[in-house]
């Protein structure tokens, strides 16, 4: 990424300082002396923080209203947030037009106080309460969450992957008495508004009226006619802020100890918990953030990722204490090329998924073609990844003086990352796709790791690092331990890597989850570690590899957990041929996929039914053989879907592709225990063949791959 400016801040010149790797050799996470427990590993730290963790790079700063006001008077005139504005007549989205840093610190300070009057006027007074917050990655939604910390109150995110159940569960659990939303949510907010009691204002982040409409047509007045049945307001954004404007008052800045957000995860099991996250965890993650990955007030990002979810947010957050400009997408991401060609982002920050796509690409344009481009750039790829490889300390590296210039950096400006140092997290990247784009690209590209109830900070690859396959080491703010899990025979004294699970402390670890004293009592070790519930290994240079999960829960591509066994047991109760199941989920794909050991003569009954095939129910070749037909397959997946619709699936948690047979699971094969319990491992191991081929059907029947 660019070198620091003269113009840098306090906390860019002290993560320069850390941000150096160890020495040739040395280890990238230190035991902490003294620090062994039994059952446990020692503490570790980060390599430079041998005497304790890092809170905040600038003891002037310690909350997320103090981040942003320091960049926005050290740099009012600097590019802060930009977006892609849509021509109704022409159809397209055009270039870029930007805010800056002044522009959005009147907005943001307006829109509080507008926010705040309105809160009077329904009977709500004080400060540290909740203030929804329901749109798509854009400008707005920074104004108004940093307009709820100047004063004092927080925002919670609403995204749509949660489905309307849970948007009602959350509104009533946090006790929303305003959400903030793009005018597409606003009737689903309508809606629910007859069952959520504590609703009474509505803020669109969308024009209402054009100017040019009849009395009584604007789309505010026949929202704000339905709404006024429920005692809902509805007001337009600017309009908040024009109130603020004619009646100023002066900021009512937060206390480090005081909520920047209660985030709720999306659940396992049941209604998803409310993570409470402080301003002292905010800037603890973006001290974090700041030092994995060095910024500066000449940087651009490309913000897509839902700031729903707290990977996207202390991303912006720490982007915005750098002094980066921050560029939104329009909104498509089979589009999203497009934005990040007009943006040419220093810093681009994804997940797995997207990522594949991106290889996939490259890799049809390169190494995959035929004749002298073809032979050109499998040689570079075949050098340079013999360069990272370079098991000698201190050598690897994924630079080439000549191969750069003439391959690396034309691939990579052709989807407009030339200049982009990456971060990929939310779920494991394949290791060798790693090793294939940082030879592409020629950049720091490291993967992470952490979870909502540590703001999304624990471990990262540091600069310098070419390993793979890990999420690196403790970062500045951290502190970790591994602790054994003996029925699942992970020890902290396993050779040659101690493994058990990680357990966490530090500042950007979370206070509690909201209104749930005993989901955050099992969250906890009596001593005061928080338990992720993920099996991790460490290496000798204190690299932390995921390997496990201590509970049977999936977490997909797009970070999102889900239980497996709750969705086996729906379909099982739903569907009678069906009388075995597994569903599969890998970390690195984003759908679901199945193997179903299929009940005879229902089965049979089944086929006969849906698809004309008669098939006597003692005939388990042909009733088996017709469970490998296609035509089969697919009216299954059909019938889960329509089980899945009706008992309220996300639409992650839907199996996409099945295979069928007899008895894919018994004691004999040992895939059952004796008491008739699934080995899941084993499972997975035995049909790994399966699982692989349903996972390229899925592939096959999806969106085409992203063009250069």
């Amino acid at each position: 990424m660019s070198f620091l400016t003269s113009s840098s801040c306090r906390a860019q010149d002290e993560a320069a300082k850390i941000v150096v790797p160890p020495p040739p050799g040395a280890p990238y996470s230190i035991k902490v002396p003294g620090s062994e427990k039994a059952g446990r590993t020692p503490v570790y730290r980060h390599w430079r923080r041998t005497e304790g963790v890092v809170s905040t790079l600038d003891p002037a700063v310690t909350t997320a209203h103090e981040m942003f006001e320091q960049t926005a008077k050290r740099i009012p005139n600097k590019r802060c947030l930009g977006h892609r504005p849509y021509d109704p007549a022409t159809k397209i989205y055009g270039p870029y037009e930007w805010q800056t840093y002044g522009q959005v610190q009147r907005r943001r300070a307006n829109f509080g106080v507008g926010l705040v009057a309105l809160h009077e006027q329904v009977g709500v007074s004080g400060t540290q309460y909740g203030v929804g917050l329901w749109c798509q990655n854009r400008p707005e939604w920074q104004i108004v969450d940093l307009g709820c910390v100047s004063q004092s109150l927080f925002s919670v995110s609403i995204y749509d992957t949660l489905g309307p159940d849970t948007t009602e569960y959350i509104l009533n659990h946090a006790s929303l008495t305003a959400v903030c939303s793009s005018l597409n949510h606003i009737p689903t907010l309508l809606k629910l508004a007859p069952r959520c009691p504590s609703l009474k204002l509505i803020i669109s982040l969308d024009p209402l009226s054009d100017g040019a409409e009849l009395p009584g047509t604007s789309k505010k007045d026949i929202l704000s006619a339905m709404a006024a049945e429920h005692g809902v307001q509805i007001h337009y954004l600017r309009d908040v802020e024009a109130l603020g404007e004619a009646s100023p008052r002066p900021y009512h800045a937060p206390r480090p100890q005081d909520t920047v957000t209660i985030n709720y995860t999306s659940g396992t099991t049941g209604n998803p918990k409310g993570v409470i996250l402080s301003h002292a965890n905010a800037v603890a993650a973006a001290s974090a953030a700041m030092i994995f990955v060095k910024q500066s007030r000449n940087d651009v990002m490309c913000s897509y990722l839902p700031l729903a979810h707290i990977f996207e947010r202390v991303s912006e957050q720490s982007g915005l204490w750098g002094g980066a400009a921050i560029g939104y997408f329009h909104g498509s991401i089979l589009e999203l090329i497009d934005d990040i060609k007009l943006l040419r982002p220093t810093v681009f920050i994804s997940v797995p998924r997207l990522f594949n796509r991106f290889g996939g690409a490259i890799k049809a344009q390169t190494i995959e073609q035929s004749g002298v481009k073809g032979a050109l750039s499998r040689h570079v790829v075949q050098t340079k990844l013999a360069n990272i490889n370079n098991p000698a300390p201190g050598k690897a590296t994924n630079r080439h003086m000549l191969y750069d210039r003439i391959w690396s950096h034309k691939v990579a400006a052709a989807l407009g990352l030339e200049r982009a140092n990456m971060i990929s997290g939310s779920a494991p990247i394949d290791p060798s796709l790693h090793q294939f784009l940082r030879v592409v690209f020629s950049n720091h590209f490291m993967q992470g790791y952490g979870l909502t109830e540590t703001y999304a900070v624990a471990l990262g690859q540091t600069q310098g690092d070419f390993s793979a396959g890990n999420c690196g080491a403790v970062a500045v703010t951290t502190e970790c331990c591994l602790q054994d899990v003996p029925d699942m025979d992970y020890l902290s004294t396993d050779l040659p890597n101690p493994r058990g699970e990680l357990l966490i402390r530090g500042p950007t670890v979370f206070k509690e989850y909201f209104k749930n004293e005993a989901e955050t009592k099992k969250a906890f070790t009596d001593d005061g570690w928080f338990r992720t519930g993920d099996i991790v290994e460490i290496d000798s240079m204190g690299r932390f590899r995921i390997v496990d999960r201590v509970k049977n829960v999936l977490k997909l591509a797009q970070g999102e957990y889900i239980s497996p066994e709750r969705i086996e047991n729906v379909y099982l109760g739903n569907l009678p041929f069906l009388a075995q199941a597994y569903v599969h989920g890998d970390s690195v794909q984003a759908n679901l996929v199945a193997v179903f050991g299929i009940q005879a003569d229902m089965f049979a009954t089944y086929l006969e039914k849906a698809l004309g095939m008669k098939i006597r129910p003692t005939d388990l070749k042909a009733l088996e053989a017709a469970g490998q037909e296609a035509k089969v397959q697919k009216a299954v997946v059909k019938e889960l879907g329509r089980v899945g619709k009706k008992a309220k699936f996300n639409s992650y948690e839907h199996v996409r592709a099945v295979r069928l047979m007899v008895e894919p699971f018994s004691i004999e094969n040992e895939l059952l225990t004796p008491t008739l319990k699934l080995k899941r491992p084993q499972t997975a191991k035995k049909y790994r063949h399966l699982i692989d081929e349903m996972y390229a059907e899925v592939e096959r029947e999806s969106a085409p791959r992203a063009k250069l």
